[in-house]
C-alpha cells in the first residue's frame, strides 16, 4: 500500500467509525456489531502505527466514543470514563493474561470477572455521602448532567451512609429489565412509533428524555461496578470496592466472582454464556479486571482503554431461514433502505422476521437473492442481520432483486450520487419522509416556527392537511382549532408563528430546504454569494464549485435539488405565501469585519453554530476550512487537525477565552 493509499484509507476508516460512533452513542440505534466496529479500529491503528505522520489529535484512535448529545447540560468527569477493549476467545483471554504479568513482572494474578450488563454507562459522584450528580459517558472526558433521570432510578442511594468517604465518583451501568423493555416495545408498537432495537438502546434512549416523569415510568435499573476518584478513604482492590459498595447500600452484581487461575476465569466466561438466558436482564459477555488496585495504577491505560481491563463479547447466535422478500423502506432523508422479509426465526430470546441489508452493494457483494435459504445472526444481539446466503442450498427458483429507478413511497425519480452506495428520493413532498423534512424545516437553526412540534406535525400530515412544507403558509385557524389540544388561543399563536417566519434570513430559508449536504454554514455561502432563491437554481455544477467551500458533491446535491420538478413546485408555492426568497447583500461592520475565522475543538459557552452566526453579524466569515487566507483561528477543548494546520502555516491562534474577550 503506497503512502497516498494509506492516507485514503485512513480518512475511510475514520469516517466510518465516526459515523458509527454517532450512531452508537447519540442515536442509539447501531448498525454493525461490536466485532465489525472493533476491526475497523484495529485496521486503523495498524495503518497509524505504520504511518504515525497521519495520526491526528481528532481520530477516533485518540478518543473513547461519541459526543455528549445537546439538550442536557454538559459536565467534565472527575476521572475520565475510559471504554474497554474486547476479546472473542480464550486464546484472547489467555494472551491479555500473559501480557499483563509480563508488564508487571509477577508469575500469579488475581481478577475479578464481572457479568458484562448490556445498558448504558453512567458516572455517579458523591460529595459527603450525598448525590450531587449523574452524568452519561458522553465522549469519556465530559457527559451529559442526567441527575434528575437517574434520581428516578429507585435502587440509587441519594445518600449514603455516615461513614461515607468525601468524594466517591461511582460507576455503574443502567439497564433495563427484560419484562420492562418487551413491556414497552409493545407500548410503542400499538401506537406506531419506532421499536428500541434491544435493551440497551431503550436505557440509553430513556435516560436522555426530557421529562424525569417520563423516565420514572420506564422502571430502569443499575449494577455498580467501579470507582473513578475517592477521597476518604483507603480501598485496595476491586473485591474491596465491590464490600465497600454494598457496604454502602449500593447495588452490585451477585454473579462477579474472583479467581486466581486464568483457566479458572475462562471457564467463569463459558459457564455464564451458556445459562445467561436465565437472567433477567441482558448480558453480552463478561468483564476481566486485575484485582489489585496497585497493579491497576502500575499498568496505568492507553488514551482509549485501561491496559488492567478487558471485555470477553459473548459469539453471535445463528440460525438459518428463508428469506421470503426483500421490500425497500424510505427513511427520512429519502435514502432507500432494502429490508428482508424472513421467515420467522428465534434468535438470542426474540423471534426475528425482518432484518436490513443496508444497500444495493451489500446484496450484490453478498450475492443474496429472494427465496435464499440465508444465515442470520443477531450480532452482540443488537439487530439482526444476513450473514450469507446458503449458495448450495439453491433450488433455482431464487431470483435477483433489483432497485427501483422511482421511489416506492411518491413515485418520483430517484437518485444515486458517485461515490456514495445510497439510492435516495430527493422530492420534499414525499410523505415517507414528510415529518422530518417539516420538523427541519420549523427548526430553531431554520425557520424557527415557534409551537410546531412533533405531536403538531403528526397531526398535520395524518389529517392530510400538509403535502408539504409550503402548505404550512396556507393553514387557517380554523383548521387548526380542529386539532387535539388546540383552542382559538394556541391556534392563533402558531398561525402568528407561521407568519413571523416568512421574513427571516435567506440563509435560514436556504437551510431549511432541506438540500442533502447544506448544512448552515453551506446555507449562508449560498445566500452570500447569489442573494436570492432564483439565482441559487439558475446554477450549474461547475459554477457552484467556484466556491472553494462547495465541493463536486455538494455542487451536485444541489443541481438535483432545484431540478426537482416537485421540488420547483413547492418553491413557487412558498413565493406566492410571501416567505422571502431573496435578501440584498449588506455589509455590516463589527470587529471580524473582513476577516475569515476557523472554529476547532469544543466551545464551552456557546455552541459552534450561535459563535459563527456572531462572527457574521460582526461583519466576519466563519469558515470551516483553514489556509493562508485564514485570519484567525479559535481553539475549544481537544481541538482538531486544523489546530495542527493553524499551526503550520502560520495562522494567529487565540484561545477560548481569548475569543470571549474579544466579543465582550
Amino acid at each position: 500500500m503506497t503512502k497516498q493509499d494509506a492516507k485514503k484509507r485512513i480518512q475511510q476508516l475514520r469516517n466510518k467509525i465516526e459515523r458509527h460512533n454517532r450512531l452508537y452513542y447519540v442515536e442509539n440505534r447501531p448498525v454493525i456489531s461490536d466485532k465489525e466496529y472493533d476491526d475497523l479500529i484495529k485496521e486503523l491503528i495498524q495503518l497509524e502505527d505504520k504511518h504515525p505522520e497521519f495520526k491526528t489529535p481528532d481520530s477516533p484512535t485518540q478518543r473513547v466514543g461519541g459526543k455528549p448529545t445537546e439538550g442536557f447540560k454538559t459536565i467534565r468527569h472527575i476521572v475520565p470514563m475510559l471504554s474497554m477493549d474486547n476479546t472473542y476467545s480464550a486464546d484472547e483471554i489467555r494472551d491479555f493474561d500473559e501480557r499483563v504479568k509480563r508488564n508487571l513482572g509477577v508469575k500469579q494474578l488475581e481478577y475479578m470477572v464481572e457479568l458484562k450488563v448490556d445498558g448504558a454507562s453512567i458516572s455517579l459522584v458523591y460529595r459527603d455521602g450525598k448525590l450531587g450528580r449523574g452524568l452519561t459517558r458522553g465522549d469519556g472526558r465530559e457527559g451529559d448532567d442526567v441527575t434528575e433521570n437517574i434520581k428516578t432510578i429507585k435502587n440509587i442511594p441519594l445518600y449514603l451512609k455516615k461513614d461515607a468517604p468525601r468524594l466517591i465518583e461511582v460507576r455503574g451501568e443502567v439497564y433495563m429489565p427484560n419484562k420492562e423493555f418487551l413491556a414497552l416495545n409493545e407500548d410503542k408498537e400499538e401506537k406506531g412509533e419506532e421499536l428500541f432495537a434491544n435493551p440497551r438502546n431503550a436505557a440509553a434512549g430513556s435516560l436522555k428524555l426530557l421529562d424525569p416523569k417520563e423516565v420514572a415510568k420506564r422502571h430502569l435499573n443499575i449494577f455498580v461496578h467501579g470507582a473513578g476518584a475517592i477521597e476518604g478513604t483507603k480501598i485496595a482492590s476491586q473485591y474491596e470496592l465491590y464490600q465497600f459498595m454494598k457496604l454502602m447500600e449500593m447495588r452490585v452484581n451477585p454473579e462477579a466472582a474472583k479467581f486466581c487461575d486464568v483457566e479458572d476465569v475462562i471457564r467463569y466466561c463459558n459457564e455464564w454464556e451458556r445459562k445467561k438466558e436465565k437472567l433477567d436482564y441482558h448480558v453480552d459477555g463478561m468483564v476481566i479486571k486485575v484485582n489489585s488496585f496497585e497493579y491497576q495504577n502500575r499498568l496505568g491505560a492507553t488514551t482509549k482503554s485501561p491496559r488492567w481491563m478487558i471485555a470477553y463479547k459473548f459469539p453471535a447466535e445463528k440460525k438459518e431461514t428463508k428469506l421470503l422478500d426483500i421490500r425497500l423502506q424510505v427513511g427520512r432523508t429519502g435514502t432507500l433502505t432494502p429490508v428482508a422479509i424472513l421467515e420467522p426465526v428465534h434468535i438470542a430470546g426474540t423471534t426475528v422476521s425482518r432484518s436490513t441489508l443496508h444497500n444495493m452493494d451489500e446484496i450484490e457483494r453478498k450475492d443474496i437473492r429472494i427465496g435464499d435459504r440465508v444465515l442470520v445472526e443477531k450480532s452482540g444481539e443488537i439487530i439482526p442481520q444476513v450473514v450469507k446466503a446458503l449458495k448450495e442450498k439453491r433450488t433455482g427458483k431464487e431470483y435477483k432483486f433489483r432497485m427501483p429507478k422511482t421511489c416506492p413511497a411518491c413515485g418520483s425519480k430517484t437518485v444515486r450520487y458517485e461515490g456514495e452506495v445510497a439510492v435516495r428520493c430527493e422530492n420534499v413532498s414525499c410523505e415517507a419522509q414528510l415529518k422530518e423534512r417539516i420538523l427541519h424545516f420549523a427548526s430553531r437553526n431554520a425557520m424557527d416556527i415557534e409551537g410546531l412540534g412533533e405531536a403538531v406535525v403528526e397531526q398535520l400530515v395524518n389529517k392530510k392537511m400538509v403535502g408539504d412544507y409550503s402548505d404550512l403558509y396556507y393553514l387557517r385557524i380554523e383548521g387548526i382549532k380542529a386539532l387535539e389540544r388546540f383552542a382559538e388561543k394556541s391556534a392563533q399563536n402558531l398561525i402568528d408563528a407561521i407568519e413571523k417566519s416568512k421574513d427571516r434570513e435567506l440563509s435560514r430559508l436556504i437551510f431549511a430546504l432541506g438540500i442533502r449536504h447544506v448544512g448552515i454554514h453551506a446555507a449562508w455561502l449560498l445566500f452570500e454569494t447569489y442573494g436570492s432563491i432564483e439565482n441559487i437554481a439558475k446554477q450549474g455544477a461547475e459554477s457552484l464549485q467556484k466556491n472553494r467551500e462547495i465541493g463536486p458533491v455538494m455542487a451536485e446535491s444541489i443541481c438535483v435539488f432545484f431540478r426537482n420538478k416537485d421540488n420547483a413546485t413547492v418553491l413557487e408555492k412558498l413565493k406566492k405565501a410571501g416567505v422571502k426568497m431573496s435578501e440584498k447583500i449588506t455589509k455590516v461592520k463589527g470587529i471580524f469585519l473582513g476577516k475569515t475565522v476557523v472554529f476547532t475543538g469544543t466551545l464551552s459557552f456557546m455552541t459552534r453554530n450561535e459563535a459563527e452566526e456572531l462572527i457574521r453579524k460582526q461583519g466576519g466569515k466563519p469558515s470551516s476550512i483553514v489556509s493562508k487566507e485564514t485570519d484567525l483561528v479559535v481553539i475549544g477543548a481537544e481541538p482538531g487537525s486544523k489546530y495542527e494546520k493553524a499551526r503550520k502555516l502560520g495562522v494567529k491562534i487565540i484561545s477560548e477565552e481569548e475569543f470571549k474577550n474579544m466579543i465582550k
